[in-house]
């Protein structure tokens, strides 16, 4: 059918991997329909380490990727540590993706991917989705600090860019939003008020040469 009649559909995913258990429940998991996999959030859990911390994965994060791979779980890098990202993505062979990750280039923060992070990402036909918490869009944000850089929709368009340019094209990014992370309008792009401000990005994206076909 044509993309515009296609039904809307949703995948369960979960963020953090502690609620299963152990590596053998992950069946049942899959069972009651979750279908993304991220190892870790913040701090290190069971299977890996997340963002704020540093190290790989755990014997049982290595078992928990081969059981994910069997059954055919994505997995999410989004949140891994640096080393627990290249370990991962080197033992998973199924599919993967970011779920809503941004651009160390741009924000220099150890919770962004470095370019040969994103770059394994599109050898991997993986789709990678913009962030728009604030202290992840531009360098310098600070939560609770009484003054702070500016943030708008046109800063996450740069991150949404610079993927695509590494790409090549426009198939690796699309909107990860992390919309629901807790916060407010105090740490979200000013120009983004209720989530239907999300269509602002369209026009945004043409004024920086993006094609119709390239947003659809």
């Amino acid at each position: 059918s044509k993309p515009e009649k296609a039904p809307f559909g949703f995948i369960l995913s979960m963020e953090g991997a502690d609620p299963i258990v152990s590596p053998d429940h992950a069946a049942d998991w899959f069972r009651d329909g979750l279908r993304v996999v991220g190892l870790a959030h913040y701090g290190p859990s069971a299977y890996a380490h997340g963002t704020g911390c540093s190290g790989g994965l755990t014997s049982q994060g290595r078992e928990l990727l081969r059981v994910m791979e069997q059954l055919g779980i994505v997995l999410d890098l989004t949140h891994l540590s640096d080393e627990s990202f290249w370990e991962a993505a080197n033992l998973f062979n199924g599919p993967v993706l970011a779920s809503h990750n941004n651009c160390r280039a741009i924000t220099p923060d150890g919770r962004q991917f470095a370019d040969e992070q994103i770059r394994l990402l599109i050898e991997r036909d993986a789709v990678i989705g913009a962030a728009f918490d604030a202290w992840m869009v531009v360098p310098g944000w600070k939560i609770g600090a009484k003054e702070n850089p500016r943030v708008t929709l046109a800063d996450v368009i740069r991150h949404i860019d610079h993927i695509c340019q590494l790409a090549g094209n426009t198939r690796h990014v699309a909107i990860g939003s992390d919309l629901d992370g807790g916060f407010g309008t105090e740490q979200s792009p000013e120009d983004l008020d209720t989530i239907a401000d999300l269509q602002k990005l369209g026009p945004l994206l043409r004024q920086r040469g993006y094609s119709d076909n390239d947003l659809q």
